[in-house]
């Protein structure tokens, strides 16, 4: 949404005698409300922090497949190595591949670079791709394929070195 079109949206509303308005606009959710507190008027604005990506492609749904040898997620990091985890920006499943008969983006000891695509996330049947934003080796895969994930939690460790 633009910071514009948010201002003229705040000023409408303030203006109006409405005590709540929800708008979803390009995936983001916006909640206006007014509370009344000793006399005043307050008026509230909720809007949930929404990371922007690089790539958001549409896709056709993922078909639930076997699993396959390389779907588990690996072996521990060494230990007393500072680790970067990367983590989920929104909520959805996570996916490993493009597609149920595709190689998995990335593996455990695969070296990344910034930007490199790591998995997929749905989420409302868009598919999201998961970029990379550090360089190094990936150390762990923190979630199984085809599971559900929250929003910011981790899905990979990276070794920076």
């Amino acid at each position: 949404m633009d910071l514009n079109y948010l201002r003229r949206l705040l000023k409408i509303f303030d203006e109006s005698t409405l005590s709540e308005l929800s708008i979803e606009e390009e995936g983001v959710q916006l909640k206006l409300a007014r509370h009344i507190s000793g006399g005043t008027v307050q008026t509230v604005m909720h809007a949930p922090m929404v990371q922007p990506m690089q790539h958001i492609a549409q896709a056709p749904a993922v078909q639930a497949a076997p699993a396959q040898a390389d779907a588990t997620p690996a072996e521990k990091a060494p230990a007393g190595k500072a680790t970067h985890k990367v983590l989920s920006p929104i909520v959805g499943t996570f996916y490993r591949a493009p597609a149920p008969d595709a190689d998995s983006f990335v593996k455990v000891g695969d070296r990344v670079s910034v930007g490199q695509t790591l998995c997929i996330v749905e989420a409302m049947k868009l598919m999201n791709e998961i970029e990379s934003d550090i360089a190094g080796t990936v150390v762990k895969i923190l979630v199984e394929n085809q599971n559900p994930v929250e929003y910011n939690q981790p899905l990979f460790e990276i070794d920076p070195s």
